[in-house]
């Protein structure tokens, strides 16, 4: 029987290898029924942010297409404008919150 870590790293937060692995209950998949996925408890952190379900079930497609958008209108320069949704507004402020974090705590990954 493998490790905990060595699962990790065999399987990293692929679905496919999670489940092959078993270990969708284990990480709290999403996609799993409510009543499988046990007590509560932390399964993904990095400094304050945690997630009690797999990170890879969490993020939804909605929320991957809110942080591209930010990067681009970043990187192209386009500001907000009063057109902006306000939920994205307020997705948008969180993401510059947390890239200045990163970046004044020198472990930005960009």
């Amino acid at each position: 029987m493998l490790a905990d870590s060595q699962l990790r790293d065999r399987t990293g937060w692929d679905c496919g290898s999670c489940r092959r692995n078993g270990l969708e209950v284990k990480r709290r998949c999403g996609f799993l029924p409510k009543d499988a996925l046990g007590e509560t408890r932390i399964v993904w952190g990095r400094k304050h942010a945690r997630s009690e379900e797999c990170p890879k079930s969490f993020v939804t497609g909605t929320s991957l297409a809110l942080v591209e958008e930010f990067f681009v209108r970043r990187r192209l320069g386009i500001p907000e404008t009063t057109d902006t949704e306000a939920r994205t507004v307020d997705a948008f402020l969180i993401l510059q919150d947390e890239m200045e974090r990163e970046e004044r705590d020198g472990t930005s990954q960009h």
